[in-house]
C-alpha cells in the first residue's frame, strides 16, 4: 500500500476508493513535474484535495459536468468514487491533454471539451443537458453561478465549493442565481471555514447567460 493510500485510509476512505484515487494522485504529481498543472506538489497536499473533492459526492447526480476542471478536482475523484461518466471543461491545452490521459488511464467514462465555459454553454448540446454540476473556481461566487448554472437542466443543481464570502458577496449571489434562473437552496459547513452552496435550478437560464469570454469574472453580477 502506498503512503497516500495509508493516509486515505486514515481518512476513513475505503481500500475499493483509496486505490484509485491513490493513483490518479500519482498521475498529477508525474505531470507536475513537467508543466504547471496544480500548485499540489506533494502526497499530503494532493490528500487535502482529494478530501476536499469527496465532500461534493452527496450531492453529484449524473449526468454531470465540471468547469475550470484544472487538474480534475473535484471531477475525477466524483467520477471515481460515483463510476458516473463526466464532462470536463477545461480551456487550457495541456490541462485538458491531461486530463484526457487521466480518463484513460483510470478506465473513467467521460469527455474533455478544451474550450471556455463562457462558449461551451452556448452549445445547444450541452446548454441545461446535466443534473448536477461543479466548479471549484476561485472567482466570486456571482462569477461562479453565470459559468455554472446554464449547464444545469431545470430542477437540477449547482454545487459550489467555497471558503468564507464577504456578507457583500452572500446578498450578490442570491440575486444572481434569481437572475440565472436558480435559487440557493442550502449551505453545509464543512469546518475550516470551508461550506457547500447548492444552488437549485427553477427555470430556463436566459439566453444571454453567460456573458462574453472574461465579462463574468471582471464584472460579476449583482456585486458593484
Amino acid at each position: 500500500m502506498s503512503s497516500l493510500e495509508d493516509r486515505l485510509a486514515a481518512a476513513g476512505v475505503t481500500a475499493p476508493l483509496a486505490v484509485p484515487l491513490a493513483r490518479y494522485a500519482a498521475l498529477v504529481l508525474k505531470a507536475n513535474r513537467r508543466f504547471n498543472l496544480t500548485g499540489a506538489t506533494t502526497p499530503d497536499e494532493l490528500l487535502a484535495h482529494l478530501l476536499d473533492s469527496l465532500t461534493v459526492v452527496p450531492y453529484v447526480e449524473a449526468p454531470y459536468v465540471d468547469i475550470g476542471s484544472g487538474a480534475g478536482f473535484p471531477a475525477i475523484p466524483v467520477a471515481i468514487a460515483r463510476a458516473i461518466p463526466v464532462t470536463l471543461v477545461e480551456a487550457t491545452r495541456k490541462k485538458a491533454r491531461f486530463l484526457e490521459s487521466a480518463l484513460a488511464a483510470l478506465e473513467l467514462r467521460g469527455e474533455v471539451i478544451a474550450e471556455r465555459a463562457e462558449t461551451v454553454a452556448h452549445q445547444e448540446r450541452l446548454r441545461e443537458s446535466f443534473a448536477s454540476g461543479t466548479a471549484r473556481a476561485v472567482a466570486t461566487a456571482p462569477t461562479v453561478a453565470e459559468l455554472l448554472l446554464p449547464f444545469i437542466a431545470v430542477d437540477g443543481v449547482a454545487i459550489l465549493q467555497r471558503g468564507t464570502d464577504d456578507r457583500r458577496e452572500e446578498i450578490a449571489l442570491e440575486d444572481a442565481s434569481l437572475m440565472l434562473g436558480g435559487r440557493r437552496e442550502r449551505e453545509e459547513l464543512l469546518g475550516d471555514g470551508r461550506r457547500i452552496i447548492l444552488l437549485r435550478k427553477t427555470a430556463t437560464t436566459p439566453s444571454r447567460f453567460p456573458r462574453r469570454v472574461g465579462i463574468p469574472e471582471k464584472r460579476p453580477l449583482c456585486l458593484a
